[in-house]
């Protein structure tokens, strides 16, 4: 009896010993925590902190994109450093308005509920003034939201120009291009969801 209640006593010590020594670690396949399905939508490829800031021509893949006449679709939201809701509380005065981009030819007389916006220019020269190659840098320099903007998406701020001054058209209408796949137009401090009815 005293030899089995020793060997007990013994295999008792071990196992509080194994158990001390072991370390806790999670195995990652049987780890309860769900992971997303696409981890790379929330890691960020390109780290940089801030756009690039310089004047350049648009690539032919941007211009494809860019070129076409744009209907407004939706209100997507204001600008953080000013909020423009008493003008454009739910955008109905741009809904449904058109802009029309072309490589030879640009025209925002479709936006006509604002005479100051009554623009055209024959061969205009466009720009990207900045590229910010994820959402943080973005909102870093023009501290907008822009919904459905997701960590990875590359958004390139588009200048219109008169070619004979290189001055920017005198309306308060800019553009940003997100992925060379959706288009913003930015009016005072409103932002805008752009749908492109024909090429």
């Amino acid at each position: 009896m005293k030899k089995t209640l020793l060997a007990y006593i013994m295999i008792m010590l071990m196992l509080v010993s194994a158990c001390g020594n072991v370390e806790t670690t999670s195995n990652p396949n049987t780890s309860s925590e769900s992971k997303p399905e696409t981890e790379e939508s929330i890691i960020p490829k390109n780290t940089s902190e801030y756009c690039t800031v310089e004047r350049i021509s648009l690539d032919s893949e941007t211009e494809k994109y860019f070129y076409g006449t744009w209907k407004v679709e939706k209100l997507l939201g204001f600008a953080n450093s000013y909020n423009d809701a008493s003008e454009y509380p739910t955008g109905q005065k741009f809904i449904g308005d058109e802009i029309i981009i072309k490589k030879d030819f640009f025209s925002s007389k479709g936006l006509k509920n604002y005479s100051n916006y009554q623009y055209e220019l024959k061969n205009p020269l466009y720009e990207i003034t900045a590229t910010c190659n994820n959402s943080d840098s973005f909102y870093r320099l023009y501290k907008i939201d822009i919904p459905d903007l997701n960590i990875n998406d590359v958004v390139k701020a588009i200048d219109v120009s008169d070619p004979s001054t290189k001055l920017s058209i005198p309306v308060s209408v800019s553009f940003f291009v997100v992925n060379n796949d959706r288009l913003i137009l930015l009016s005072e401090a409103t932002i805008f969801e752009l749908k492109k009815i024909t090429d």
